[in-house]
């Protein structure tokens, strides 16, 4: 058995919060088959997931609050042996699914290594990691779970509608990657990681996220304007009204007082992101599957 605090540092309740790219890749691919859905969803969000944040918390050491954990504990090596044992069950597993899932399974678990390991540790380069994080929590995901479910051709992953899905997936990641760091300042700086919300300063890493969500929005717009419907895509609009609602909460107290850039406010937002999008991507696939 690992100890309580292996098990804390696996954050299993935030891998949820990774969903929305999982939910959108099943919306558009709507291939009914359970037995690929049940296992490409454990296989991330039980196994890839865990496995990266147990690999990040091991050779972050953190002693301030990280996405999931107020009170992070001292790490051991039983962490570390943890996060390779789910990445090796993750490939096996993922192998049930597919060849190709389980390459993008590896291919996954190989760049979150790279982004937390000390001799390359992409974490303290500030554009890499920001485009990195978004590509491989965005676009590669979203790739990887409607190859997975369809058995989808190369030539089908290239067609116009899932290239766009995929790059929307990416772009909602560059919007919510750097708001993840912004109450992180002081422990990154001690560790000499220059993330990109570091770099662009409290205040200038919400007006960021201003610029970047607001693309988002008007591209997950057209796209479901373009593909699917007019009132699907105002629907996600009126979906996402919460989130904009808090964060322009948020962003004014921050901006009367920088210490309310704090993990509290940012799990919040988390969570009602979550909760949002989520919400929308399933209702979204359950109207596709009514009106196919």
């Amino acid at each position: 058995m690992i100890t309580k605090a292996t098990w804390l540092h696996l954050r299993l309740p935030f891998s949820l919060l990774l969903m929305p790219v999982f939910c959108f890749a099943v919306g558009v691919a709507q291939s009914g088959d359970w037995y690929r859905f049940v296992l490409v969803f454990f296989t991330l969000h039980a196994l890839v997931y865990p496995a990266s944040n147990a690999y990040n918390s091991y050779y972050d050491k953190d002693e301030d609050s990280i996405g999931g954990l107020r009170n992070p504990p001292p790490v051991s090596k039983e962490l570390l042996y943890t996060a390779w044992v789910l990445d090796i069950v993750a490939v096996f597993l993922g192998l049930l699914v597919s060849l190709w899932f389980a390459l993008g399974v590896l291919i996954y678990g190989l760049v979150s290594k790279a982004y937390s390991h000390e001799r390359i540790r992409l974490k303290k380069y500030p554009i890499t990691s920001w485009l990195v994080i978004g590509v491989f929590q965005g676009a590669f995901v979203f790739w990887m779970v409607y190859q997975a479910l369809l058995g989808a051709s190369w030539e089908s992953l290239m067609e116009n509608k899932i290239v766009y899905a995929a790059l929307l997936s990416t772009w909602m990641l560059w919007g919510s990657y750097p708001m993840t760091q912004v109450y992180q300042h002081q422990e990154d700086a001690r560790r000499g990681d220059k993330t990109l919300s570091r770099m662009l300063g409290i205040r200038g890493t919400f007006f960021f996220a201003i610029i970047i969500f607001g693309g988002a929005a008007g591209g997950f717009f057209l796209y479901f304007w373009e593909f699917y419907s007019f009132w699907m895509a105002v629907f996600y609009e009126l979906a996402m009204l919460p989130i904009v609602l808090y964060f322009l909460f948020w962003f004014y107290r921050v901006w009367q007082d920088k210490s309310q850039a704090n993990f509290d406010s940012a799990m919040q937002l988390n969570i009602i992101s979550a909760v949002c999008m989520n919400g929308f991507f399933i209702v979204f696939g359950i109207w596709v599957a009514l009106n196919a």
